[in-house]
């Protein structure tokens, strides 16, 4: 599990324009400050859970939100311990074969302070799992959606907000100004981007984060893992990184996002 930091625009931090030029505009909604939270998770086999939304808000925006998603709302617009343990109950616990807590689970997540409170651990155990935190400075490394996944999810968002920018229908104030996106459309495109993360590439980022080890039929190349890795055997946990999980390191503390002016 991990979050990935967005805000409402997402334009691209590098253009074109003559050489010498003083301003080089950049079309927007002026929106690129407000933020939100999107939480991802997902399985060695490739599964996906639901992502979780959490907006900057006190209450939940009142509009029709897609399947798909779970819609939370807090004042810093980030995890917290009280959303921490709705994901657990609400997300973690609904995976597949995760409700009886019949097999034994390894989650895994870094250690930002409300990953590791003692209510969250307490939780974790109750569901049949160990928790296996990374230590601070070592999420590039270890951390499978950090390394191969996230990226790719935030190039479909963006391309989904550029199109709307270019050819979706707009509203403007009276002053002119182009308002952003609604929350339901956002979360729309969040449901499609992270739909069209395909099963090999995430098992792909676990491989490279060295936290499996595939047990791929010898003759298969193992860069060509097919979207039908659900039908291979469980995968197995290095020793040596399980041995740097057992750690409570802390990284700093993230205190929410700054507000917009």
């Amino acid at each position: 599990m991990d979050e990935v930091p967005l805000t409402f625009d997402i334009p691209v931090n590098r253009t074109v324009d003559r050489t010498g030029a003083r301003t080089v505009n950049v079309r927007t909604t002026g929106n690129e400050k407000s933020s939100f939270t999107v939480v991802l998770a997902c399985q060695a086999n490739g599964q996906k859970l639901p992502p979780m939304v959490i907006f900057k808000r006190k209450t939940l925006p009142k509009e029709n939100f897609p399947a798909g998603v779970v819609i939370k709302a807090n004042s810093k617009g980030w995890m917290d311990e009280e959303k921490m343990s709705e994901w657990l109950r609400e997300i973690y616990v609904k995976r597949p074969g995760g409700f009886f807590h019949t097999a034994p689970s390894l989650l895994i997540y870094d250690s930002m302070r409300s990953h590791i409170t003692d209510g969250v651990k307490k939780q974790v155990k109750h569901t049949n799992s160990i928790l296996a935190v990374i230590p601070g400075g070592l999420t590039k490394e270890l951390q499978p959606l950090d390394i191969g996944v996230n990226r790719a999810f935030k190039a479909k968002l963006r391309t989904a907000w550029e199109q709307w920018m270019t050819e979706g229908e707009h509203t403007f104030t009276k002053t002119g100004r182009q308002r952003r996106t609604t929350y339901a459309t956002i979360c729309q495109w969040i449901v499609n981007a992270w739909a069209d993360i395909s099963v090999s590439t995430v098992v792909r980022a676990f491989r490279k984060a060295g936290i499996v080890t595939e047990l791929l039929d010898n003759s298969s190349d193992t860069d060509s893992i097919n979207d039908d890795f659900d039908e291979t055997e469980p995968a197995m946990l290095d020793a040596v990184f399980a041995q740097l999980f057992n750690s409570d390191t802390e990284e700093e503390e993230f205190e929410g996002f700054v507000d917009e002016e």
